[in-house]
């Protein structure tokens, strides 16, 4: 058997790793008997030479296997998840998962926190008084057959190595690898023992994902792999070029989340891509055909049943449903600047990643890992892409606990923000998926 050094060797020369291999390295990372540094350089390696399918299938099962993979039994409905690779504004599964979960499936949904400029469920879920994200494997199994839906973080038990290899791909600039990437999205949910996945996976400036060419060949990895798997996989490539609907923030975007679980169509993109995920994930498991499928799911929404549903996730969790109840009962960050137009024109864009980078500075992302989130900081736009805006009408609301911040950002507002004579009105949201119809 090869040592450490010699598959290192091997990978940097552009050879496939055998199977025991890629398990001895899992194996031996999992527990501790080779350092980080090692890993790192098997990870620079991949990160250039690449994996082929059998290698990229085999360390998605060692990673897997390095955890405890849930079994559900007894459940009356189809176990289903939702991932999102990343967006600003992205606050669908706020409203996706208890969506699902009003319809009769079982969501049991390991989230991340954000870092840079695209946002984290757990830090939106943080922002709600009381909620418990940080929960153990035992509670996880206990809720969700009694509320149907479950969101925290993982677990210790949960893909450990994912956890330490994450780590390391974070620091040493190898995140942006299709085989790293694949294994590490479907490592977390194939440990959760689901029947089916809806993969939404952002192109564009605001994205990870800012080519389309390597955006289809990550959604054919996740969902070749994923099916070979036996989870139906659905993978939607989505558009990341503006913000998703009206707020960027933690408490801010929750708010929206729950106007929107109340019936009110707030934005036309966050029903699209919520409806359109939603819909996709109930076809994969059987529970369709697209346009019932689609029918049910306005019906819950439109009839308050998704929002009843969050309500029992949220205290379930512990959360202060009041705070949900009465979305005015949390106070407005201590300084809330207004950005108003310098002429006349049609909004025709708002650049995704510069507003997500400037959410940071006012406290609503990190830089690192160890920074805090300020649950009130963000933006709140008052006018929609496409709306017609005066000379002197307010566009968007900078909200912050940094004192000097609210006129700084906004200068860099005026930047990013284009208003044009001749209106673009935006085009679908959902651009393509696999499998291809």
């Amino acid at each position: 058997m090869k040592t450490i050094v010699d598959i290192i060797e091997h990978k940097q020369a552009g050879l496939e790793l055998s199977d025991e291999e890629i398990k001895k390295i899992v194996q031996e990372y999992d527990q501790g008997l080779i350092p980080d540094y090692q890993m790192s350089a098997l990870l620079m390696a991949i990160y250039f030479q690449g994996m082929t399918p059998k290698e990229t299938a085999t360390l998605l099962q060692a990673m897997v296997n390095s955890g405890e993979r849930l079994q559900w039994s007894n459940l009356n409905g189809p176990v289903v998840d939702k991932h999102s690779t990343g967006g600003v504004g992205d606050k669908i599964s706020l409203m996706l998962a208890p969506l699902l979960a009003a319809e009769g499936c079982y969501v049991p949904m390991i989230s991340g926190r954000g870092l840079g400029h695209t946002g984290g469920t757990l830090d939106k879920l943080d922002s709600i008084p009381g909620f418990r994200t940080q929960l153990t494997l035992e509670e996880i199994k206990k809720l969700l057959p009694k509320v149907g839906c479950v969101m925290a973080g993982q677990t210790e038990e949960i893909a450990p190595v994912d956890k330490k290899m994450y780590a390391l791909r974070d620091v040493t600039a190898t995140i942006r690898a299709i085989p790293l990437i694949t294994t590490s999205i479907l490592s977390k949910k194939l440990s959760e023992g689901l029947d089916g996945l809806v993969i939404d996976l952002k192109v564009g400036k605001g994205a990870f994902a800012k080519d389309f060419e390597f955006a289809k060949k990550l959604a054919v990895s996740l969902y070749q792999n994923a099916t070979a798997s036996n989870i139906a996989t659905r993978v939607l490539l989505t558009k990341m070029d503006i913000p998703i609907g009206q707020t960027i923030g933690n408490w801010l975007e929750v708010k929206e989340a729950m106007e929107w679980l109340q019936g009110k169509e707030t934005n036309p993109e966050l029903s699209e891509l919520t409806l359109s995920l939603g819909t996709e994930v109930l076809d994969a498991v059987g529970r369709g055909p697209k346009n019932k499928a689609m029918e049910r799911l306005i019906s819950l929404w439109k009839g308050g049943y998704a929002f009843e549903k969050w309500l029992q996730i949220v205290e379930a969790q512990k959360g202060d449903v009041s705070y949900l109840l009465n979305l005015n009962k949390m106070p407005q960050a201590r300084v809330v600047y207004c950005v108003k137009a310098k002429k006349e024109g049609y909004l025709n864009g708002v650049d995704a990643l510069i507003f997500g980078k400037l959410a940071v500075l006012l406290g609503a992302g990190r830089k690192v890992m160890s920074d805090t989130i300020d649950p009130l900081a963000g933006f709140r736009f008052l006018k929609k892409w496409g709306d017609w805006v005066e000379n002197g009408e307010p566009i968007v609301e900078i909200h912050t606990n940094r004192e000097t911040m609210g006129e700084l950002i906004s200068e860099q507002c005026y930047q990013v923000i284009e208003l044009n004579e001749i209106q673009e009105k935006p085009t679908n949201w959902v651009i393509e998926q696999y499998p291809n119809e």
